[in-house]
């Protein structure tokens, strides 16, 4: 009896055995990498099933034993509790996104749906024009942009000869000079015509001209005095407003350029597209046949032919299979990765030597593809999700945030705007009202005096403080026999 019991067990045991390893073997083949999902209600018998394809992308779908998981599997997983279906998933056979080739036939999982291989495709498939003439898209349910990861090491900066200049912008610069330039001639001019300046009557001299003007100038730029004093409230009020923004422009200079010192390393000398093609240190690429590449082959911008002519002339050497082969590149070598801004936000995220350039162009987001001509209509699925549906397990809603943040071009250390506020009204503020004030005053008395006009007189003020030394004694001396 106890031999035949022992008999019984050691054959159901068998049984079981080998009834795992035929299930084990059916879930890790190749083509399903995850079985239909069992209606979690327990009436999923009359609910229709959907063949998904997917491909392989962390952290969007990855493979976990038998299983697949990721952003993509939870919201798809979301969307058939929501429709009320089952689906089986299958990573896409030649690892492309889609693209059409020179016959007119589509690779990837774009493919797959043309040929009826797959009902539907939930995968970080980028909604692109092209694809849209053949496939049908939800609404996008992630929005990104398109990007460039660098390795920190081979983007740093060193430090060149004109390293102090880094704290304001070519531009606020120009202005800087501009500025400077034009309070000194005022200085000069104000200083001519006001009859506080010429305080030596035997010599007629004034002691602004022009080079004065500008020594003073500059002595303000460095917080020293220098001569000559001004005298007249005209010329003062001007001395007073530049010394003013001279404190003000000093200030945010040295705050500037502390920051920038402090914070070197995160100053990059690529900032955007057009200073990735100008270098020639690192070499750059994207994914094969990925909506990314075709956007720089279709763009008409001068910028981006020039990245895709490169890409094609060097296609066997920058373009990447994956995504994981992209970044482990970047991390590796002098590589620079052009793609998906969010994707490129996790890697950086991930990885504390690689960071992304500030520049995004391309807007554009992920959808779920299905057959035009087939019977699912899925367009109400992503607007009917809340749109805080970001699992955070995967890492993503840190990316995201990051990746919107900087969906414009970021500002650097370059400080443009505020001193720009500032220099505009510098020119404002240097008016030539006190120089009418004082002729005017004396255009009014004059007339009394020469029997002259107010006009003639205003003029003739005017000219004479213009002129030279000679031609303005010239002029006194003739007034006064005149008057004689």
């Amino acid at each position: 009896m106890d031999r035949g019991l022992h008999f019984t067990i050691c054959v159901v045991t068998a049984v079981l055995l080998l009834r795992e390893s035929s299930q084990a073997g059916e879930e890790k083949d190749p083509e399903v990498l995850a079985a239909p999902k069992p209606d979690p209600r327990g009436a999923g018998e009359g609910l229709p099933t959907l063949t998904v394809t997917t491909i392989l992308e962390d952290p969007y779908v990855m493979v976990r034993g038998a299983e697949l998981e990721g952003y993509c599997m939870d919201l798809l997983a979301a969307l058939a509790g929501m429709l009320r279906f089952q689906y089986r998933v299958r990573v896409v056979g030649d690892g492309q996104y889609g693209a059409a080739a020179a016959s007119g036939n589509w690779s990837g999982m774009v493919g797959e749906i043309l040929r009826r291989e797959a009902d539907i495709a939930v995968a970080p498939l980028t909604v692109t024009s092209a694809r849209e003439e053949v496939v049908s898209f939800t609404t996008p349910f992630l929005q990104t942009g398109i990007g460039i990861l660098l390795r920190k090491d081979t983007a740093s900066q060193d430090m060149s000869f004109f390293h102090f200049l880094s704290p304001f912008s070519k531009e606020t610069w120009t202005a800087l000079l501009f500025a400077y330039l034009l309070t000194c001639f005022c200085l000069f001019l104000v200083a001519r015509l006001s009859p506080c300046e010429w305080n030596e009557p035997k010599n007629e001299e004034n002691h602004f001209t022009f080079l004065n003007s500008l020594w003073f100038g500059a002595g303000a730029l460095a917080l020293q005095g220098a001569t000559p004093r001004p005298q007249a409230l005209s010329v003062r009020v001007i001395a007073v407003v530049w010394w003013l923004f001279t404190l003000a422009l000093l200030a945010a200079y040295i705050a500037n350029f502390t920051a920038l010192l402090s914070s070197g390393s995160e100053q990059l000398p690529i900032q955007t597209f057009e200073d990735l093609v100008k270098q020639r240190n690192l070499e750059f690429g994207t994914l094969e046949g990925s909506s990314t590449f075709y956007y720089f082959k279709n763009s008409k911008n001068p910028i981006h032919q020039m990245i895709y002519e490169y890409m094609e002339k060097r296609r066997e050497h920058v373009l990447v299979k994956t995504y994981q082969e992209a970044v482990q590149r970047v991390m590796d070598s002098n590589y620079a990765f052009i793609g998906e801004s969010i994707s490129q936000d996790l890697a950086a995220a991930r990885h504390c030597n690689l960071i992304r350039a500030p520049e995004v162009i391309g807007a554009r987001g992920f959808g779920i593809a299905t057959s035009q001509a087939g019977p699912w209509l899925l367009l109400r699925a992503p607007s009917s999700l809340p749109v805080s549906f970001l699992p955070p397990s995967w890492a993503l809603a840190s990316a995201l945030s990051l990746s919107l943040s900087r969906v414009t071009p970021s500002t650097s250390w370059a400080l443009a705007p505020a001193p720009g506020s500032v220099l505009s009204r510098v020119p404002s503020s240097i008016k030539v009202g006190p120089v009418s004030c004082s002729r005017s005053t004396h255009s009014l008395l004059s007339p009394f005096l020469f029997q002259k006009s107010c006009c003639s007189v205003f003029t003739e003020e005017i000219c004479t403080r213009l002129r030279i030394k000679g031609a303005a004694r010239q002029s006194q001396e003739t007034s006064g026999k005149a008057n004689a």
